[in-house]
């Protein structure tokens, strides 16, 4: 009868801990990780759909990650050369003593069909957004803990930056655009 009492226990404990428990997060497929790994080998995210702002793309589904050298063409997008006109790759370590890389400076918005090119821009993410699971939700950076990235086609200018500690890849100020966030070149664009 113990053994009775304390199985149905068991099974009530874990049906009722499914039920409340939060969705989880799918693992970061090809289509929901960004990279940096040189000034011509990595991968952003940008809206899935042709002239779309970026603010409008955060919903789910609405993203897609592009690469230079996309490694799952079925999921993934290729940014072409001469997208950055200049970059500057810079690989750090942030106020809390943890490394970061980042790519700072000037793009040609008119070569990725995905960006309207009069967009002042917007942040994706893999700590904030309305759940603080990221936008796109579930998103990362290969081999960092923490991204953010910033695109402003009408400035021609983008930013990206993976970091160890999140708190060297502030969120707060997304509108305040990609030399506030992410300090580096911008060339001047």
């Amino acid at each position: 009868m113990k053994f009775l009492t304390s199985t149905i226990a068991i099974v009530a404990t874990l049906l009722t801990s499914t039920a409340t428990a939060r969705p989880t997060i799918r693992a970061p497929g090809a289509d929901n990780i960004v990279l940096i790994n040189s000034e011509s080998d990595y991968c952003m995210v940008f809206p899935k759909f042709p002239g779309m702002d970026i603010g409008a793309s955060e919903y789910p589904g609405g993203t897609q990650t592009f690469c230079t050298n996309p490694t799952d063409s079925s999921l993934q997008g290729t940014i072409p050369a001469g997208f950055f006109r200049n970059v500057a790759y810079v690989q750090g370590t942030g106020d809390s003593g943890q490394s970061y890389v980042q790519l700072t400076g000037c793009i040609n918005p008119g070569l990725i069909d995905r960006l309207n090119p009069a967009d002042a821009g917007g942040q994706y993410d893999s700590n904030g957004g309305d759940t603080g699971e990221g936008n796109p939700i579930g998103s990362q950076c290969e081999g960092y803990n923490s991204y953010v990235e910033l695109i402003e086609p009408a400035g021609n200018r983008a930013c990206i930056r993976c970091c160890n500690d999140p708190a060297d890849c502030p969120l707060t100020m997304d509108t305040s655009g990609c030399a506030a966030v992410i300090p580096g070149n911008y060339f001047d664009c």
